[in-house]
């Protein structure tokens, strides 16, 4: 049973049901959300702020690799299209600010899990 913590500013529209994807790396223990687990989904895990935003089905599970301004989604390179709707699905207003992110928090290259439901 996968417990997934939201930074703030995505819990809004994970609880509003916008945003029905997140991109996580590895655990170091091994235990990956599986498809058809449920997901318990949270904002401030460890904190006495701590919410649950709800409970979902998990849908599917790929591999994701970003690499520079480059994102392989299990053996496919996606299209600038593809990467653009990739960014807003996973609640940023556009591709630049998805990748910043991703360099900033977890430095790139990053190889992880994109995780749906």
């Amino acid at each position: 049973m996968p417990a997934l913590n939201f930074q703030k500013q995505f819990a809004t529209l994970v609880e509003a049901g916008e945003k029905h994807q997140t991109i996580r790396a590895y655990r170091k223990d091994g235990r990956d959300p599986k498809t058809e687990q449920t997901l318990y989904l949270y904002t401030g895990q460890r904190t006495k702020s701590c919410r649950k935003l709800g409970e979902v089905i998990c849908k599917t599970v790929k591999q994701i690799s970003i690499q520079g301004s480059a994102i392989t989604l299990g053996v496919n390179r996606l299209s600038f299209k593809q990467e653009n709707e990739l960014a807003k699905a996973d609640g940023f207003d556009c591709f630049l600010d998805f990748m910043e992110f991703f360099h900033k928090t977890h430095g790139l290259p990053f190889h992880g899990l994109l995780i749906t439901w």
